[in-house]
C-alpha cells in the first residue's frame, strides 16, 4: 500500500469556491486520480493553508510514502501565514526524504524552498493549455516525462511561474511562454518532480476553472468577452463527455491525443508513482 499525503494549496474560501464550481476540492480530485492510477494508494488530505491544519493524531511525515501539493490561487511572493505554512510543509517533506509531486503552485513552492525565484511570469499567463511543450535534453531521458513525445500540449492555468530555477535543479521541459514547465528539484534528502501545467485536470474541470477566472482570461486577451469564455468552457465540457465523437471540437481548438487520452494527459503523475515513489518503498 502506498500512503500519500495530499495537500490542498488553497485557503478555505478558495477551496469552497472550487468545490462549488467542480463538485470537489483540488485535493479531493487529486486523491481520486491517484486511486484511479494505482488501486493500492491510500490518501490522507490536509489543508496546510489553514491555521488549524495538522496531520492526523499520531501521524508524521515519515509515515507517508509521498506528498502531493495541488494548485492554488495564492502567490508564493505573498508574505502571509497561508503561504509560509506551505513553504514549511514542503521544506519538512524534502528534509524527511519524501518524494514530492506538485503542479502549478506546487512547483513554485518547491522552487522557492530550494532557493529559486518564483513570481509573475513576465511573458504573461497561460489559460486553457500550455502549447508547444518541448522536453529539454535532460527531460528527453527523464522518467517524469517518459512516454511524452517531442512536442505536446497540456492543461494550464497560471499567472505565476518559476522564473529562476533553484541551484542544481534540472529543467525538464519548457515552451515559448515559459522556460520552466517541468522540473526536478533535489533538496534535503527528498526529490521533487513537478509541472507548471496541470496533468491532473480533466477537460470539464478545466472548463469550470476558466469560468471562475473569466475576468482574468478576458483581461489577458485570450477571449474578448465573458460570453466567449463561457462558450469555450462549454466546448471543453462537451469534449470531455465525448472525446472520441467530438472530433469537430478537438479540431476547432487544436487539442490532440496528449490531452484527449486520459492516460497521456496524466502521464507525469503515473510516472511519479511508478518511477519515483514505488521504487523507494521497495528498499
Amino acid at each position: 500500500m502506498l500512503h500519500c499525503l495530499v495537500a490542498d494549496g488553497n485557503v478555505r474560501d478558495a477551496r469552497e469556491e472550487h468545490l462549488r464550481a467542480t463538485g470537489r476540492t483540488s485535493a479531493q480530485a487529486y486523491a481520486a486520480l491517484l486511486k484511479a492510477l494505482a488501486t493500492d494508494v491510500s490518501c490522507t488530505l490536509i489543508s496546510p493553508a489553514d491555521v488549524d491544519a495538522a496531520l492526523p493524531a499520531g501521524a508524521d511525515l515519515a509515515g507517508f510514502d509521498a506528498l502531493v501539493l495541488t494548485g492554488s490561487a495564492l502567490h508564493v511572493t505573498e508574505d502571509r501565514p497561508a503561504v509560509r505554512r506551505q513553504l514549511d510543509l514542503m521544506r519538512a517533506a524534502l528534509d524527511a526524504g519524501l518524494p514530492v509531486f506538485g503542479s502549478c503552485w506546487g512547483v513554485q513552492v518547491a522552487a522557492a524552498v530550494a532557493g529559486g525565484d518564483a513570481g509573475r511570469n513576465p511573458r504573461g499567463p497561460e489559460y486553457g493549455f500550455a502549447r508547444g511543450l518541448v522536453p529539454s535534453r535532460g527531460g528527453r531521458g527523464h522518467p517524469l516525462l517518459d512516454g511524452r513525445p517531442a512536442s505536446y500540449e497540456a492543461p494550464a492555468m497560471h499567472l505565476d511561474a518559476v522564473i529562476v530555477p533553484p541551484p542544481g535543479a534540472e529543467v525538464l521541459a519548457g515552451n515559448g511562454r515559459l522556460d520552466v514547465q517541468a522540473i526536478e528539484i533535489r533538496a534535503g534528502t527528498g526529490v521533487f518532480w513537478g509541472t507548471q501545467y496541470h496533468p491532473e485536470l480533466d477537460l470539464d474541470e478545466l472548463g469550470a476553472m476558466l469560468r471562475l477566472q473569466a475576468a482574468e482570461v478576458v483581461e489577458a486577451g485570450f477571449c474578448r468577452t465573458s460570453a466567449e469564455v463561457e462558450a469555450y468552457a462549454a466546448d471543453l465540457e462537451a469534449l470531455h463527455a465525448a472525446p472520441r465523437e467530438r472530433t469537430d471540437l478537438a479540431w476547432r481548438h487544436g487539442i490532440g491525443a496528449e490531452v484527449l487520452e486520459a492516460s497521456n494527459r496524466r502521464r507525469e503523475i503515473a510516472n511519479f508513482l511508478d518511477r519515483l515513489v514505488r521504487p523507494r518503498t521497495r528498499r
